[in-house]
């Protein structure tokens, strides 16, 4: 693994803490599915985890919960605690487990209790004006754009890091 340098703007995922920061964006977050606004924001947190490209936590108040279903199964994070998902469906179109929240997590992660992340693999996610590249191997759902560099953890050969 070479760590990509930074260039002007732009963030090197290398730099991000263990264990993980949230921290307050104004920056525009949306996310739609099936041609719908499902979340939009300018008071979401990121959560920057060394290796990982950030995650994005929107405030429940911001997202259209009439979209959004209860998933199936759960998963535990070492620093946030148990994970809740979410299925998103418009219409007759469905996305398993595209979001998902930490109803109760951790002290040191108060702040994004009940706030709700999407997967940009299975939902058009957007930083301001920006399309969200998913993270390699879906399972971190970190949201990656041109001002954030790798390499990122998640594909293939990357689990050792």
């Amino acid at each position: 693994m070479k760590r990509i340098e930074p260039g002007p703007g732009q963030e090197s995922v290398w730099d991000y803490p263990r264990p993980p920061r949230v921290e307050l964006s104004s920056r525009r977050i949306r996310v739609f599915f099936a041609d719908t606004l499902i979340a939009e924001s300018t008071k979401a947190y990121r959560v920057l985890e060394t290796s990982h490209p950030p995650t994005w936590y929107i405030p429940r108040e911001d997202t259209k919960t009439e979209f959004l279903i209860s998933g199936k199964g759960s998963s535990h994070c070492e620093w946030k605690g148990v994970a809740t998902y979410w299925t998103v469906k418009v219409g007759d179109q469905a996305a398993e487990n595209a979001g998902w929240s930490y109803e109760h997590p951790s002290t040191r992660f108060a702040t994004i209790a009940r706030h709700l992340a999407f997967y940009p693999s299975r939902c058009e996610c957007y930083v301001d004006e920006e399309r969200v590249q998913p993270q390699p191997g879906d399972f971190y759902g970190g949201w990656i754009t041109s001002d954030v560099v790798g390499p990122f953890k998640g594909s293939p050969g990357t689990w050792g890091w």
